[in-house]
């Protein structure tokens, strides 16, 4: 299902879908950072199920609609480090690509040890 989850995510994400509108947002936050591709996902997985409570809710207080909004920023962070980890991931498999139509085993080798330590934590 995780992997499923991340494929859809990495899709939209490649598909061209925008993230909000500076311009239209209320207050600015941080939120938490995504510096590597494990922790976007963790920040992702905790973000979602919050945001999925609160969802549950009847009705959303305003109190509620403001933890919403700050979740966001965290989610978009973790998102955008998906993004960037994924176009570094379509790089070197492309390289195993052209690498193995070449026969070039040294290409295919290091490219494709570097495409497996990047797309590992999808499939763990």
């Amino acid at each position: 299902m995780k992997r499923i989850s991340i494929a859809i995510v990495a899709g939209l994400l490649s598909s061209g879908i925008a993230f909000a509108d500076e311009q239209n947002r209320m207050d600015h936050f941080e939120g938490e950072a995504s510096e590597t591709l494990t922790q976007a996902l963790e920040n992702m997985a905790e973000g979602n199920q919050r945001l999925a409570e609160l969802l549950g809710a009847e009705a959303l207080t305003d109190e509620q609609m403001g933890e919403i909004h700050m979740l966001t920023y965290t989610l978009e962070n973790a998102l955008q480090r998906v993004d960037q980890e994924v176009e570094s991931m379509a790089v070197s498999l492309e390289e195993v690509h052209l690498g193995s139509e070449s026969l070039d085993q040294e290409r295919v080798a290091i490219n494709g040890a570097d495409y497996l330590d990047a797309a590992a934590p999808f499939v763990q």
